[in-house]
This record gives C-alpha cells, structure tokens and sequence, in this order.
C-alpha cells in the first residue's frame, strides 16, 4: 500500500480528538481565545452541555476579513509574533482549536475589529465569508457538536454531567482572571474586577469566608519565582480536588508537582484522603515552564522541578505555621476581669506524660517505632496548693479546667470565655509532635534485601540516598543490576521492590520523592492516635490541666494532625444571649 497525504478536514478530525474531548474543551478554546484578544467581558451560552449548542460572545479586539478567513486555517496563529514556543505569553498558541472545532460541527464566527466600517460574518462549514451587520467583538457559535463524527457522541456523558463540566472550565478561566467578567446562561455571573476573595467565594461557596489565608512569596534564587493567593485552614478541606486551583504565569494547570507540592505542605495537619481548598497563582520566568507538553495545554514542564516543589511547600508550611499560630491562643496570661469566677481546683502545671493510666502504653510485645525517654518511676505529682487569690486570673490561655464532659471534652474557662477540648485530638497532636521530633528506630539487617533494578532506576534512587537515609532506609548499590537494603525502619513491613520502583518513578518525573515521607507520616499518624488518650477514658483535674498547658506549647496545637479542631472557644456573650441576657 503506498503512503499518501492525508486530506485537511480528515487531519483536523484527527487532531479534534486531542483537543476536543466534549462540549467543555470548546468553551476552554474559544474562551481562551477571547482573552488573548483582550476581552472583558465573556458571555457564554450552552444548550445540552454543548451537544446542541455553544455560543461565546466577548469584547475583544476582533478580527479583519484576512485573519477571519487564516483563523480556520491549521496551525495558523497570531501569538508567536518571534516564532519562540519558550517565550509564550498567551492562553493559546497551537493554532488548532478552530480548525478542530470546525471540524467536527457547524461553527459559525461573526467579528469586527472596530476598524473594517462592517463585521463579517464565516460559515465554517463553506469556508464563505460575507459582511455583517455584527459591530464589536466577536461571537462563535457552536452547534451540532461532533455531528461529523457521530461515534464520538457515544463518548458524552448526560447533559447534566458535560455542563458540570462547563461550569467548572469557567470557574478556573474565572479565577485566572479576576479582572475579567464571566457570565454562564445566565446563571453563573462572575463581575468584571470582582475581589478575588469575593470571587473565591463565589466560586468555592460561602463556607471558605474567613478561613483562607494569603500567600505572597517570592524565592531568593535566580529563578524570580513568586507564589501568590489563598491557602485554606487545616480544618476546611474537601473529599477531593474540586477546590484546587492552580495556576502558572496565569494559565490553570492539573500538574503533578504544583499537587505533589500542596499535599506536602499539609501532610502533618491533614488527613492523607482530604484535600485542602486553595488558589495558588506560580509566577516564573517563561523560559523556566514549558507550556507546549499536550494539545490541551492543561500540563507544564519545569526546568527545575525540585526547586519549584521545594519553594512552594516552604511557602506554604509559613503561611499555615503563621496561620495555625494565629488560631491558637496566645501565650500571653489572660487579664483580670472581675466579671468572672470560676470553681474547681486550681492546680500546678505538672508534664502531662508523667501521668498514670493517661498516656497509653504499648501492647504487651509491640515495638515502639521512636526512641523517647520515659520517666522510670511514672508517679502521679501531688496537687499544688490553691493560688491566692489576686492571681486567680492571672490564667493560662487556654484558661483553668472546670471540668470533664462524657469523658471526651475537657471544659475550661478563661476571663471572658468558655473552651471545649477534645482531649483525644489535642494528645494526639502532642504524641504525634514529640514522636516527630525523635529519631526513628531502625533496624539492621545481618542479611540485606537485594531489590533488582533497571539500571536507569537504580540512577534514579541513589541520586536521593540521604534523603532516604532520614526516613530510617539505608540503601547502596548491589553490582550493577541491584540495589541493597541494609538498614530499615524497625516495624516496616512493605514490599520493598514495588516501594523501590515507585520511588525511582518519582525521581525520574519530578526529580525527588515523597513516598518515604509520607508513609512516615502515615505511620506517626497512626502511633499517635492509639497512644493517646481516647475519648471515653476518664482523667483527674491534674491530667487535664496538665493537657491544656502542653498543648499550649504544642506547634500547630490548634489541629489534630488529621486537621480536626482541638479547640473551641466560646465567648461569655454568646452564652449571655442564650439566657436573654443584655
């Protein structure tokens, strides 16, 4: 069979199944393209999820009747003035989303670039270009989507799933472009110069007001890397990604680092299956990122990839270290406040981890995973005597105890307030902190487990040898085919090959790996929660009290390492208006 040029309009269908998956990849192009022409205002119209119909209009620069007719034309484009894909300034630049869409439906394009004395008008399907009485902008209409191509129908899902779909490109074209106006059938509206926390809000829903936190670093290297946006609370997270939006130099991306990179930066303060909210916009210079990976422009490259995933977690671990101490209270003493009195005991400040029958102990025959040091004796401090009484509000920050709840909740009092700890979750963030802070224990192995690799592999994991060796692995090469295991943490039973092989993947790709780290804290996780105290176990005044003191001084003391609450603090004058009191 001898080979042959395919003819244009079978290319362009081929190339429609790269970038046309549905009716949202249309609304993603064509909004995109209203945005490199200028546009500030986009109105977008959609009939069946697009099955039927997709009309954007927008008030960009339009076009004259040569670049109309060039603008179906493949790999025609006006966004490399220099021909130099490294310096991409624009949302498109392939030059194949109009031909693509033209290809698998009936698109027409009405523009006027204000300076022709009429519009015109493209019947795509023809190729006729003819005046028009349209005077600004530019509308394309996109009906009949792939009726060209009918076995792509069977590929769509229901209406409503395509038009989630469309509702959430717009919502992340929204956020990249805060001073641009969206409107959505009339229904999603989006205002031009919308205040980006107003347009969070909006998008995210009312529940992230007053629980994101801003982001606005910039690296000290060479590269002029700076991360800006919001950040939520440990406590706000969703059961997925939907609330993630991530952006380079202004373009929403789904990358593998930028998402590798959060996930990190929450790692000891959320749980592993529950995803953070954010709005994160990475600025770099061009020649850093490059944008030209997939026809869906949704994945970049970096140029230094650990460099970027190192910023971003230490950018972020300082936002949520300096928002975590913002929400825990402060160590200052309470002032006095004569309106307030309290009953109970008050008592001295022993260690709580001296405290018989608080701090669970190992199974008979389980291995500690951490070394620490233990108070021999384990004797239960007697009560102190009562302070006089001018110092009685002198008080801690987390306030004086007053009593236990269903032996779950401690309950204290500060001058003007009521606090509710869950004494499980705040021992558990004080295990899992001391745990974190002691060297793990490892294991020496008389005969090493040989783990045989692809040379590349093995390049790959010794390249992170230390790194590796801080979570307790000790791992060096084996001839020419192997890596050997000589030392591992004491209690890991995994399959070393499989963890090996996923390892070597992540350095290849992203140029580190965060698989050792992770099932570290995994493990810290779980050593914490079933040696603290649980919620049902009944303590003295001495041991909560102790609690509340060490959980002051506890980093990040206000979440478990789930991102539960530990606290809660109830002003006096909510609790006035429950009783109708002025």
């Amino acid at each position: 069979m001898s080979v042959r040029l395919l003819p244009d309009y079978l290319v362009n269908q081929i190339a429609a199944g790269e970038v046309v998956e549905h009716g949202a990849s249309v609304v993603k192009e064509t909004v995109e393209n209203a945005l490199d022409a200028g546009a500030d205002q986009i109105i977008i119209d959609v009939v069946d999820g697009g099955r039927t119909l997709i009309n954007v209009v927008d008030n960009g620069s339009g076009m004259n009747k040569e670049d109309l007719a060039n603008s179906i034309m493949r790999h025609a484009t006006s966004k490399l003035p220099d021909d130099n894909l490294m310096h991409i300034n624009f949302m498109g630049f392939r030059g194949e989303a109009l031909p693509s869409i033209a290809s698998v439906s009936d698109m027409e394009i009405d523009t006027c670039n204000g300076t022709d004395s009429n519009g015109w008008h493209l019947d795509c399907n023809t190729g006729d270009i003819r005046p028009s009485d349209w005077q600004s902008g530019t509308r394309i209409r996109v009906q009949n989507l792939f009726a060209k191509t009918p076995a792509r129908l069977k590929f769509l899902r229901s209406d409503r799933a395509e038009m989630m779909a469309v509702l959430d490109v717009v919502k992340r074209l929204a956020m990249a472009r805060g001073d641009v106006g969206f409107i959505l059938n009339n229904k999603w509206r989006f205002p031009k110069d919308q205040p980006l926390m107003e347009r969070i809000a909006a998008v995210m829903g009312d529940d992230v007001i007053g629980r994101m936190h801003a982001v606005d670093a910039t690296s000290g290297s060479t590269t002029g890397m700076k991360l800006t946006g919001y950040i939520s609370d440990p406590t706000l997270r969703r059961a997925s990604s939907v609330d993630q939006y991530l952006f380079v130099n202004g373009r929403p991306v789904k990358d593998k680092v930028l998402v590798g990179a959060l996930r990190a930066a929450y790692m000891d303060v959320m749980h592993a299956r529950e995803f953070p909210l954010c709005v994160l916009y990475l600025t770099l210079p061009p020649e850093h990122v490059d944008v030209n990976v997939s026809p869906t422009k949704n994945d970049v490259h970096f140029l230094e990839p650990t460099h970027v995933r190192s910023f971003i977690i230490k950018s972020l671990r300082d936002v949520l270290a300096q928002t975590m101490n913002q929400n825990n209270v402060s160590l200052a003493p309470v002032a006095h406040d004569d309106k307030m009195s309290f009953t109970g005991p008050i008592v001295s400040r022993p260690h709580f981890s001296t405290y018989t029958g608080v701090v669970r102990q190992p199974s008979s025959g389980q291995q500690e995973l951490f070394c620490t040091q233990t108070n021999s004796k384990n004797e239960v401090p007697k009560s102190s005597s009562l302070e006089s009484v001018e110092n009685v509000f002198n008080i801690q920050p987390l306030g004086r105890v007053v009593g236990q709840i269903a032996n779950k909740y401690i309950i204290a009092a500060t001058a003007d307030s009521l606090v509710v700890i869950d004494q499980h979750a705040a021992h558990e963030r004080i295990t899992y902190e001391k745990m974190r802070n002691h060297t793990i224990k490892v294991q020496p192995l008389l005969t090493p487990i040989v783990v045989h690799l692809r040379n590349e592999d093995i390049n790959a994991v010794l390249t992170i040898v230390e790194e590796l060796r801080e979570s307790g692995l000790v791992i060096d090469s084996f001839g020419d085919d192997a890596i050997a295991i000589f030392e591992k943490p004491s209690d890991w039973d995994m399959d070393w090959p499989a963890a090996l092989h996923d390892i070597a993947d992540e350095v290849r790709e992203y140029g580190h790996s965060s698989i050792m780290k992770e099932k570290l804290h995994l493990k810290l996780a779980n050593h914490a929660c079933h040696h603290s105290v649980r919620a049902g176990q009944k303590l003295n005044y001495e041991q909560m009290d102790a609690l509340l003191r060490d959980i002051e001084k506890t980093e990040h003391g206000g979440e478990c390492n789930h991102g539960r609450p530990v606290y809660k603090f109830i002003p006096l004058t909510e609790v006035d208006s429950w009783f109708e009191r002025a």
